[in-house]
């Protein structure tokens, strides 16, 4: 199971519910906008550690072009994304925040039908739906 994407998925969820309470507590006394910088240089930082201690490192001469655009398109809406998180999180409860960022979910679903062709099952659909439902059950309740 270690190395199914359900696995990984599920840490993924794991570690951004610890990022809504680590950055509730630490957005409390500072811009929110700083917060996302110190947030973004501790990735980086990390990030440059783990591929180096693995040898992932590539040339960047050797990535194609159409990588280099979508994870930069990848990157800018990743920033933003941050920024209003943070925002939002310094204005906000965190349990009232992250329900209404996952709604991300919902607009994961459709932009992969509308872009990428793929196809969810009705029973699919139906849990996007409540998903959708859920949240706003949460944030406006």
């Amino acid at each position: 199971m270690a190395q199914s994407w359900q696995f990984w998925a599920f840490l993924s969820a794991v570690f951004a519910a610890l990022t809504a309470i680590f950055g509730k507590v630490g957005v409390a006394g500072v811009n929110s906008d700083l917060a996302t910088l110190i947030r973004t240089v501790v990735i980086i930082v990390v990030l440059t550690g783990i591929v180096a201690a693995t040898g992932q490192w590539q040339a960047p001469s050797t990535i194609a072009a159409r990588t280099w655009i979508f994870l930069g398109l990848s990157g800018l809406a990743t920033g933003a994304s941050w920024l209003c998180y943070y925002r939002a999180l310094k204005l906000g409860d965190a349990s009232r925040v992250a329900p209404i960022d996952k709604l991300s979910i919902v607009f994961v679903a459709v932009f992969a039908l509308l872009f990428l062709g793929e196809k969810l099952s009705l029973g699919a659909w139906a849990g996007i739906a409540m998903i959708g439902a859920g949240t706003i059950m949460v944030a406006v309740l």
